[in-house]
């Protein structure tokens, strides 16, 4: 339960400030809060991730729904005792139902964070990408980590392990 919590706040937190920046903001506008660093862009986005495959609604609604049963599926079956799991799959959940809103209301995805990293123009993204980006991050931590448990757990049977 507590991981759909989780979740259920991305989402929320998500949809609240879209709705900020879809009625407060013009299409286009930016308000500066670090200059040449951060900015508050009011984008929209009909395609996925930097805008590929613009305007295939139907293929990201089969995908969206595809992978929010498998993340439900996971959770319920994996993530109980395993907190990094349950937290990184919450993240992403989140952040799939988040967008998946935008997609199905709005025929687009409202983003709005607009960063300059080293002074690179990085795309305009929102709460569910840095949700969904964050769990993906946690879930290779925890796939590394758990890797390098089964390493060290079969190099100790077979007595090969040196220090």
């Amino acid at each position: 339960m507590f991981y759909y919590l989780i979740a259920l706040f991305v989402v929320l937190l998500d949809q609240f400030t879209k709705w900020l920046i879809v009625s407060r903001m013009n299409f286009g506008d930016s308000i500066p809060i670090i200059d040449n660093v951060l900015y508050i862009t009011s984008h929209r986005n009909s395609g996925a991730a930097w805008g590929i495959l613009q305007g295939r609604m139907w293929l990201f609604y089969i995908i969206t729904i595809v992978v929010i049963v498998a993340i439900i599926y996971y959770i319920q079956k994996s993530a109980k005792g395993n907190w990094l799991l349950g937290v990184s799959l919450a993240l992403m959940l989140g952040g799939a139902i988040g967008n998946f809103i935008d997609r199905v209301i709005r025929k687009q995805v409202v983003d709005f964070i607009h960063t300059f990293i080293f002074g690179y123009n990085f795309p305009v993204f929102n709460i569910a990408d840095s949700a969904l980006c964050i769990g993906v991050i946690l879930l290779m931590i925890l796939m590394i980590r758990d890797e390098r448990k089964m390493k060290e757990k079969s190099y100790g049977e077979n007595g090969t392990h040196h220090s």
